[in-house]
């Protein structure tokens, strides 16, 4: 059986919503980020960071931008197994956008590891579709954007969490 992966929206899930965030110096970690990570990592977790990033594709900023910021993400929250972004535009009609699975795919051809032992957690329907799309489970913290898609109706999760820490909890009892 292949290891299983937790797939992780980076903005507004592992660290504050800054809206088009290009700027290495203000990606701070969202409560609970640290501990939820460290928690997955000795459960035997791999992890991945799935993003889109359309920023790019308006003219906002680089894909060397991008990396200057997943750089310090993970400088403060620890090695990655792997990160992944779509940079472009909403209506692009790439297969890599969230919530279509292509990045998703992607990890897992370059990883080993099965979809349908994948877990994904994010503060967006996107995320929650992803999971969807890709036969995993969803969690849908209500940071960020979460606790709007959630009222609204928008996201229908398997699991909703107030923070970080317990969307790991969660997952690690549910492995």
């Amino acid at each position: 059986m292949s290891r299983s992966y937790v797939a992780l929206d980076r903005d507004g899930t592992l660290i504050v919503e800054k809206n088009y965030l290009s700027d290495p110096s203000q990606v701070e970690l969202l409560p609970t980020v640290l501990e939820g990570l460290t928690r997955l990592r000795r459960a035997g977790f791999g992890l991945l960071v799935v993003s889109n990033q359309s920023g790019v594709g308006r003219g906002y900023f680089s894909l060397d931008d991008v990396a200057r910021v997943n750089a310090r993400l993970a400088e403060l929250a620890g090695p990655f197994d792997g990160i992944y972004v779509c940079p472009h535009l909403p209506d692009a009609g790439c297969r890599c956008r969230k919530p279509k699975p292509g990045l998703l795919e992607k990890a897992a051809r370059e990883l080993g590891f099965d979809l349908a032992n994948c877990f994904v957690v994010g503060d967006k329907a996107s995320d929650v579709e992803l999971a969807r799309q890709a036969g995993g489970k969803a969690i849908l913290v209500t940071t960020g954007y979460g606790a709007g898609h959630l009222a609204s109706g928008q996201a229908k999760p398997d699991h909703v969490a107030a923070t970080f820490l317990a969307a790991a909890e969660w997952i690690a009892s549910s492995d």
